[in-house]
């Protein structure tokens, strides 16, 4: 029987699974590695204090992840199949690893923000786009 998300240590097992299932996967990998040039560790641990803010209201983050995904979006066009694949990838890396009700957090936040960082993309090119016409 699997557990709940119970802590960091549960947080950091779960973002540590699921970049490495992410980054095995190529369009992820030239993202992450050659488009943003991320530090993979520097970003886990960021993404650690992200959910374990998320979660547990830790107040670890300070960043803004849709402005990040924003800025990102200059340099890569980040489309609706990134996203949906990169809500399925986690989605099954909590089913594999976790259950409980702080696990369906998880995957509602997850699915939450990709909804919002998608939706603010596709307003803001649509302003791009107004603005050139």
């Amino acid at each position: 029987m699997k557990n709940d998300i119970r802590d960091r240590a549960d947080i950091r097992k779960l973002v540590t699974s699921f970049y490495e299932q992410l980054l095995r996967e190529e369009d992820f990998k030239h993202i992450f590695l050659e488009v943003a040039e991320v530090d993979v560790l520097d970003h886990i641990d960021k993404l650690i204090d992200f959910w374990e803010s998320t979660l547990f209201q830790a107040g670890k983050y300070k960043g803004d992840t849709v402005e990040v995904h924003l800025d990102l979006n200059h340099t890569f066009k980040l489309n609706a199949t990134h996203f949906s694949r990169w809500l399925e990838i986690f989605n099954q890396t909590v089913n594999d690893l976790f259950a409980g009700e702080i696990a369906k957090q998880a995957k509602q936040k997850a699915l939450t923000l990709a909804t919002i960082i998608r939706l603010k993309i596709d307003d803001l090119e649509q302003r791009r786009l107004e603005l050139n016409n």
